[in-house]
């Protein structure tokens, strides 16, 4: 289940304090030419390129994941779709295969044309399972005028493919009415913190495979099983989906779950008791999980789609992806409203593991917790 579509149904349902830190993906395996204006207005034009050379409209085909897309209101995909159409000679048409980047490594596979142009929602992961299981490259570099203020550290294609968009970041959330959470790794081990986290299976979620990979950053690939061996010992929850542990959380079945540090933001949006939405970094750090866009090798318009990707970098287009998305903005000079940057809240040390680094690891890494913790 999607967290945007689990929110959606909940709200709808009439629950209460079911809000999200990030809306973005929950899920593990399972359409060229233009001239610079730089206007500024609208959307944000800041770097803007305009126009096509292409002869005519030009029909852009971005295939995403479906939260990305299905809630008009919120979702970036419909407000990024009538801001581009109403600059550029192009329509956007959204792909949301149910298996995501896997429907496009299976079609490669086999020969069959993809029939996308952009692809929206990469992550290391994702990108590491491409090289993984094709010969020949499925996306391809795009030169991007407005590339160069993507932040350094979240760049995580070492081939320049994936373009970061957005990232958020591992945290604690916690109800401080029920426990104030420890601020260490070490300090969730403590008795007193006994049954009282709740996360995710790292097999099937997302947000479970970063706090995964966090705790092995934290204790290294030799004491990683050990700390999880101490942590099932002190009675953590593992749920397959973050919607199923932040669901648990909502209902008051633990004080602490593993979610995102902008969590803070639809607490405040709703008009949440933010005493029932703290943030802890453990040891100070949250791990990063940026998201990236790329174009496929084969795109039947190459160029509208590189001017797809510069506009979704562009500063106002990074706030509201930011905004819609709850999630951070992947560049420097992105404008974000007052009450984002107020709520969002941003490690003091953000930490990720980057593409080399996962690599040929973190299938081994993911398979031996499932042997220490999720057979037992």
């Amino acid at each position: 289940m999607r967290r945007r579509a689990f929110l959606r149904r909940a709200g709808a349902g009439g629950a209460t304090a079911l809000l999200a830190g990030c809306v973005s993906r929950d899920a593990v395996p399972a359409t060229e030419g233009g001239t610079d204006t730089g206007t500024g207005d609208g959307a944000g034009t800041d770097g803007a390129t305009t126009g096509t050379t292409e002869s005519g409209p030009t029909t852009l085909q971005v295939a995403t994941y479906a939260p990305f897309v299905d809630a008009p209101s919120s979702s970036p995909g419909p407000w990024l779709k009538e801001q581009f159409e109403s600059e550029f000679d192009a329509t956007i048409e959204w792909q949301t295969p149910d298996t995501e980047i896997n429907y496009f490594i299976e079609r490669a596979s086999r020969g069959v044309a993809v029939d996308a142009d952009v692809y929206v929602g990469l992550d290391t992961d994702a990108l590491i399972r491409v090289d993984e299981k094709l010969s020949e490259d499925l996306f391809v570099p795009a030169e991007l005028s407005n590339a160069g203020n993507v932040k350094p550290g979240l760049q995580f294609d070492p081939q320049g493919r994936a373009i970061p968009f957005d990232t958020g970041y591992i945290s604690l959330v916690y109800d401080e009415n029920q426990a104030v959470a420890p601020e260490t790794f070490d300090g969730l081990l403590a008795e007193e913190f006994a049954g009282d986290l709740i996360t995710q299976n790292p097999q099937s979620s997302a947000t479970g495979r970063a706090f995964l990979l966090h705790t092995i950053a934290a204790m290294g690939e030799d004491g990683y099983l050990d700390y999880w061996r101490r942590l099932v010992d002190n009675d953590v929850r593992i749920l397959g989906s973050w919607s199923d542990a932040y669901a648990a959380y909502s209902e008051g079945e633990a004080p602490m779950v593993v979610s995102y540090s902008t969590d803070q933001v639809f607490a405040n949006a709703e008009g949440q008791d933010l005493s029932k939405h703290q943030i802890r970094f453990l040891n100070d750090q949250g791990y990063a999980n940026p998201e990236g866009m790329a174009l496929f090798a084969d795109a039947d318009a190459p160029e509208v789609g590189r001017q797809f990707m510069d506009f979704m970098l562009r500063p106002a287009v990074q706030g509201e992806i930011a905004v819609r998305n709850v999630a951070f903005p992947a560049t420097e000079d992105a404008d974000v409203p007052a009450d984002f940057a107020q709520y969002a809240k941003e490690p003091p040390e953000p930490v990720t593991f980057g593409y080399d680094e996962l690599k040929g690891n973190v299938s081994e890494w993911v398979d031996a917790w499932s042997r220490e913790v999720a057979q037992k």
